[in-house]
């Protein structure tokens, strides 16, 4: 059977665009996170109810600009990150973003299995020996989604978001009514402590790889404005309902787990179906993601039988312990990934003036060295920053890139305007 072409290597035509209720749908998926939930969970242990709102929404706010601002250029130029990266770290270089981006996404891919696997010989009460093969099983299950693509995940997201959409919401009324209201809410003092910078950070820094790799659906969308509008509509719809549900039950009962809160409302079998669902919506997309990174690294179009072997490779950091290493993981990638989507900004806007030359038509250099040494310093700032290290990273790397391209006397170059 041969595969379905989603062009892994070229812009998408506009054949195959599509409307804000799609896109949207998709993104909503992907935002719907069971680790954004234990995020927000621990905010909800570390802030009084009114700080949380504020915080949650100053997080999702950012974040859902940057999503907004990566996914104008997807849709106006029709290539996702990877692509992009050919232009901003040239046609070697731009393997840099797809390692990392592709990483980042398989480490993802592989905390979910683990998690799912983990958390329903828990909720389940099965001997330890099960989770092994339910890691193998729920690794191979979630790639089935992305082997179909696009289609397969539209229909799934159409789905599974309102179902998770009104278990949330359950939850959350649930949680109201044993703190006794509002009144009662606002007056549960935390038990940990947390900067408000090290909060937005964290709201930030959860799916900052994910908004870097929203391109490749916001890519497919029919105009820019839809891009904007469905990027922001899911990453402050989807992803801020995370974060705040979480909080919310956690502030109730000071867990910031929220299968275990779940639990303790009573809803063990909606915990095991959430988290079905919940992960199922997101390990789709996620592998996806690894799928098209590789092709772009490899250079092939075999988009599924990458897609297997992402999967694999998920299956065995799964059973190696990525469980476990969920929070380095999160201060990682709040690091390193941020800094590509300032580079490709900077070299969007600056360098090509808005318009990207036909990808396949384009001569670029090997190496574009102001793009490379550009990330590697706003990387390393945002890694040493006390600060939000996203937005440093972000802008430490689009400023260093402009001034790299006039130091190296490579003048703005409007690109030919032969678009799709």
């Amino acid at each position: 059977m041969s595969e379905p072409n989603e062009f892994p290597l070229s812009e998408a035509p506009k054949s195959q665009r599509k409307g804000l209720l799609s896109i949207s749908m998709v993104l909503f998926s992907f935002t719907f996170f069971t680790g954004t939930m234990f995020a927000g969970g621990k905010l909800g242990v570390a802030f009084p109810l009114v700080d949380m709102l504020w915080i949650a929404t100053i997080g999702n706010l950012l974040l859902a600009l940057y999503a907004a601002s990566l996914g104008l250029i997807a849709a106006r130029s029709g290539l996702n990150s990877v692509l992009m990266g050919r232009f901003c770290f040239g046609e070697s270089g731009s393997k840099l973003s797809d390692f990392l981006l592709g990483f980042a996404e398989l480490g993802w891919y592989a905390w979910g299995t683990a998690t799912l696997a983990i958390s329903l010989v828990k909720l389940l009460d099965l001997p330890a020996g099960f989770t092994t093969p339910l890691m193998v099983l729920f690794g191979l299950g979630f790639s089935l989604t992305a082997l179909v693509g696009y289609k397969g995940l539209d229909m799934l997201s159409r789905v599974s978001v309102p179902l998770m959409f009104i278990l949330l919401v359950v939850s959350m009324w649930i949680a109201t009514r044993d703190a006794g209201g509002w009144s009662g809410l606002t007056s549960i003092t935390p038990t940990n402590t947390m900067s408000w910078s090290a909060a937005i950070t964290m709201v930030f820094g959860t799916f900052a790889s994910g908004a870097t790799q929203a391109t490749n659906w916001t890519r497919l969308s029919r105009s820019g404005k839809i891009a904007v509008a469905a990027s922001l509509i899911s990453f402050l719809g989807g992803n801020g309902l995370m974060i705040v549900s979480g909080a919310w039950c956690a502030i109730v009962y000071q867990q910031a787990d929220i299968v275990a809160v779940m639990m303790l409302q009573g809803l063990s079998v909606a915990a095991v179906i959430m988290l079905c669902l919940n992960l199922w919506t997101i390990q789709g997309p996620t592998i996806y993601n690894v799928s098209a990174a590789a092709c772009h690294l490899l250079r092939t179009e075999r988009r599924r039988t990458l897609t297997l072997v992402g999967a694999a490779a998920g299956i065995l950091l799964a059973i190696g312990g990525m469980y476990e290493m969920l929070i380095p993981f999160l201060v990682l990638l709040g690091s390193i990934i941020p800094p590509i989507g300032g580079v490709i900004m900077a070299d969007y806007w600056f360098r090509y003036r808005g318009h990207y030359p036909v990808i396949q038509h384009a001569t670029l250099p090997r190496f574009n060295l102001s793009g490379l040494a550009a990330y590697a310093i706003g990387a390393g700032l945002a890694w040493a920053s006390p600060w939000i290290a996203p937005l440093v990273g972000i802008a430490a790397s689009a400023a260093l890139y402009i001034l790299f391209t006039l130091l190296t006397g490579r003048a703005p170059a409007a690109a030919s305007r032969e678009t799709l």
